[in-house]
């Protein structure tokens, strides 16, 4: 036990002490809110680009129609065919032109309505004149049948459905969104985690065992012992860093809301801010009362169990494969086997689970060890049993100390195997010895 102390003190000292460790450490979360920061411009830059746009209308029903506003302006073209408003457009070097023909019907209208470009317009562009032109013709519509459109429009009545469960709970939509919020966070979290973390283990057997320092240590200490302390040190290491970020993205994040996002000299006293912040206190509200209305506890708990094994299980992997080969090119070969589970819990949890939780295939994928630490972990807040939560939990810890005991049979092996690339079958030989 105190080779497993001192092997797993070492490993988290190195880890921590070196120097791209520390950068990164630091350096990471400026990224973050400096890649957020440059999104959030460049999307509000986007959302305020003007769109100028020439409509040639022959029927002569949209003339009043295409109302403008800050990003879309309409400029009407009279007195031109269609090809000299084409060439009009393209030489004035504007958005594009949209062109609504005469015709006999509406039906016959809605089919022939054309929009030219340079390049194909955004998808928003389309959808928007799109939507100014359906409003205009179904009120055409209604009104050629002889109908009133503001009666009509008076008939319609916004539904909200009420959602609570057979034991009388009541929820939300956005207690779903939070649970989906949880659920994607946790499973995406766990993932980067064993693919940052796992390489780093990998590529620290590797570097041990090419500068042959891996014989003088594996001469004192047991190699069940050296990798679990490599595990356990990388894992402190990665978790010492994470906690970091956290503390640094909530400072940086204040800050950063403090200069950019929140304008001290707004005018609060119209009524429509007034309405406007008390809208958002309210969801403010509705949002904090969401969130303690769910499982924390057992959501926090089985967080740490399923992150903490899912980690194992995966670094152990890491392990065997470094101490097998010599260099990173030759452990490509075996990177897929592991990678593909964790790629398909990811898959089965974000289109799966987040659209039926508790089906076939996620109850299936929440059990399967090398699956069930993102998914379990993503299907959690949607109300999934404590025994069966307890069984996953089990199933996982019990394959994490086998898949130990394989790994430790390799990597003492591996590590004193050089100057050959080793294929499955000789992993399959040194398991058996």
């Amino acid at each position: 036990m105190n080779h497993l102390l001192l092997v797993t003190k070492r490993e988290y000292i190195h880890r921590v002490r070196n120097k791209s460790f520390v950068i990164m450490t630091f350096l990471s979360p400026l990224l973050m809110i400096g890649m957020a920061i440059l999104v959030g411009y460049l999307s509000f830059k986007n959302s305020d680009t003007e769109r100028h746009i020439n409509v040639l209308d022959e029927s002569g029903l949209f003339v009043n129609e295409l109302q403008e506003d800050k990003r879309y302006h309409y400029t009407f073209l009279t007195d031109v065919d269609l090809a000299q408003a084409k060439s009009l457009t393209e030489e004035s070097e504007l958005y594009g032109l949209l062109y609504i023909p005469q015709s006999d019907n509406l039906l016959d209208l809605s089919r022939k309505i054309e929009f030219y470009s340079e390049s194909t317009p955004s998808i928003s562009v389309i959808e928007k004149i799109e939507s100014l032109i359906e409003k205009k013709v179904n009120l055409l519509k209604i009104e050629e049948e002889g109908l009133d459109a503001d009666y009509l429009q008076s008939l319609r009545m916004d539904i909200k459905v009420r959602l609570e469960s057979f034991q009388g709970k009541e929820s939300s939509k956005l207690t779903s969104g939070l649970k989906l919020a949880f659920g994607g966070v946790a499973g995406y979290l766990l993932f980067m985690f064993i693919i940052i973390y796992g390489n780093m283990i990998m590529r620290s057997v590797i570097e041990e065992k090419s500068s042959r320092i891996i014989e003088v240590i594996v001469s004192s200490v047991s190699p069940m012992k050296l990798l679990l302390g490599k595990v356990f040190g990388t894992a402190l290491a990665g978790i010492t860093q994470f906690a970091i970020w956290v503390v640094l993205l909530l400072v940086l994040g204040s800050l950063a809301t403090s200069f950019l996002g929140v304008d001290s000299t707004m005018d609060m006293s119209s009524a429509e801010s007034l309405a406007g912040v008390d809208q958002i206190a309210e969801m403010m509200q509705t949002g904090i009362t969401e969130i303690l209305e769910l499982p924390l506890l057992n959501l926090f708990i089985m967080f740490l169990l399923f992150f903490i094994g899912g980690y194992l299980l995966y670094a152990s992997l890491y392990a065997a494969i470094g101490a097998a080969v010599d260099n990173d090119a030759d452990s490509q070969q075996f990177m897929m086997p592991i990678l593909m589970p964790l790629m398909i819990s990811v898959y089965v949890g974000f289109f799966t689970v987040m659209e039926e939780p508790h089906g076939f295939i996620s109850q299936i994928f929440s059990y399967i060890p090398f699956t069930s630490p993102v998914v379990m972990l993503m299907r959690i807040p949607f109300g999934v049993p404590i025994w069966a939560q307890l069984i996953s939990i089990v199933i996982l810890f019990a394959t994490f100390i086998l898949i130990l005991w394989f790994a430790a049979k390799i990597y003492r092996v591996g590590i004193l195997v050089y100057g050959k690339k080793p294929s499955y079958k000789d992993l399959m030989k040194w398991i058996k010895y």
